[in-house]
């Protein structure tokens, strides 16, 4: 998923001097998708007024989608993909206007894959709050300037309820499946808790019941590194040139949180204590290539996303409680009816997988009576990374 999150879809790798070259071009102020730039395979959905869980309102609002397969008369084969926290819609298809890389779950979507598209039809929104073509702080306001740092704040539940809205243009009264990983887990948990009758089958991939201090203090670090840098402005940096933006905040942002998506195995064993170039980092101006590999895809982030975006996602994924003013955790998960997979990562350092047991053991109705953990060295982007594995399981929810 080079275009979305492509150092979350393959195995780390030394960065090359070819690599390198790609991002010698000064970064956009914002990598957001805009009005004008080439549509590429997105639909849109628009609605009218939109009030948030904490009562500021939107005039209308717009979710960007895409969708595969074809949707059977009875409109009861349609299944909700739900992305991750930097993903969008995008999850298959290859490169062109609008994409310039293909698709971030193409191994799992897709004709005979596990999630059959000769039998399935998906609809895969970019979420409320995203720059790849859904309203967003970097979309435009009534006003003709962006948002910007008026764009309210949005809980888990504000990006379900624009779903909810995108089911209902749809006609789709009941989803065959709905499926997410990470953050998208965090929403598809919101749909099997909140929607319980429009939900058949649910899989919760790599996704806590909720987001705890420890998580909610690693997000604080990444907001604060956009929010100082000195070109962020509070916000307000839409009107700037190349290279003008917050890309180094954002950067910073995107590297931390590389750490938390990856394992310790893995990067020491992918890099080991290596340099990047000829030149020795001891005190001789090199780089050590772990160092090299961060810097370049926190770099890389800066071209397809937005600052102002990134901070309301991720304070949105720190709302998510699923007890929350449901009488806790476990009668929350109580409410779910929906036959579930829940998924997990062994080396999950960002959502471990005990926050995936006690989602298992609270639901009634889970495929397996625990999480299913899969071993795997690829930490919590094992879920985009273990893609036959991952497509093993869901074949056996869809099936059953």
């Amino acid at each position: 998923m080079d275009w979305q999150i492509s150092e979350d879809t393959v195995p780390s790798a030394p960065i090359t001097e070819a690599d390198a070259r790609l991002l010698r071009a000064r970064p956009p102020a914002t990598g957001a998708w805009q009005d004008g730039d080439p549509l590429g395979d997105r639909r849109f959905a628009a609605f009218g007024a939109f009030r948030t869980e904490g009562g500021r309102e939107l005039p209308g609002i717009r979710l960007a989608y895409e969708t595969w397969g074809e949707l059977a008369p009875r409109r009861d084969n349609a299944v909700l993909i739900l992305h991750a926290l930097t993903g969008d819609s995008h999850v298959r298809g290859s490169a062109g206007p609008g994409h310039p890389t293909d698709g971030w779950w193409g191994d799992i979507v897709g004709p005979g894959a596990a999630i059959d598209t000769d039998r399935w039809f998906v609809v895969a929104p970019n979420m409320l709050g995203g720059c790849q073509g859904s309203t967003g702080p970097a979309s435009i306001a009534p006003d003709g300037y962006e948002w910007a740092s008026r764009f309210p704040y949005l809980t888990v539940r504000d990006q379900v309820a624009a779903q909810v809205r995108l089911a209902d243009a749809l006609g789709i009264d009941r989803w065959a499946a709905v499926i997410g990983g990470s953050m998208g887990g965090m929403h598809a948990l919101e749909w099997g808790v909140g929607q319980p009758d429009r939900v058949e089958r649910l899989a919760v991939l790599s996704a806590p019941p909720t987001s705890t201090a420890d998580q909610i203090a690693l997000n604080s670090v990444q907001l604060a590194a956009v929010q100082i840098d000195p070109r962020f402005h509070g916000g307000e940096y839409y009107d700037s040139g190349d290279g003008d933006g917050p890309h180094r905040g954002l950067a910073l942002a995107r590297r931390m949180a590389l750490l938390n998506y990856r394992s310790p195995t893995e990067l020491n064993q992918r890099f080991q204590r290596t340099w990047q170039s000829g030149k020795s980092p001891l005190g001789h101006g090199g780089r050590f290539a772990v160092e090299s590999y961060l810097d370049f895809h926190g770099n890389k982030f800066t071209r397809r996303f937005d600052a102002n975006s990134y901070i309301t996602l991720v304070e949105a994924m720190n709302s998510h409680d699923i007890g929350r003013d449901r009488g806790g955790v476990d009668d929350a998960l109580a409410l779910v009816t929906a036959t579930t997979l829940v998924l997990g990562i062994d080396t999950d350092r960002l959502f471990p997988v005990e926050g995936q047991h006690r989602i298992a053991r609270g639901i009634r109705s889970t495929l397996d009576d625990d999480a299913v953990v899969l071993v795997s060295d690829f930490g919590h982007d094992g879920f985009l990374i273990e893609t036959h594995a991952v497509g093993a399981h869901l074949r056996r929810l869809l099936e059953a």
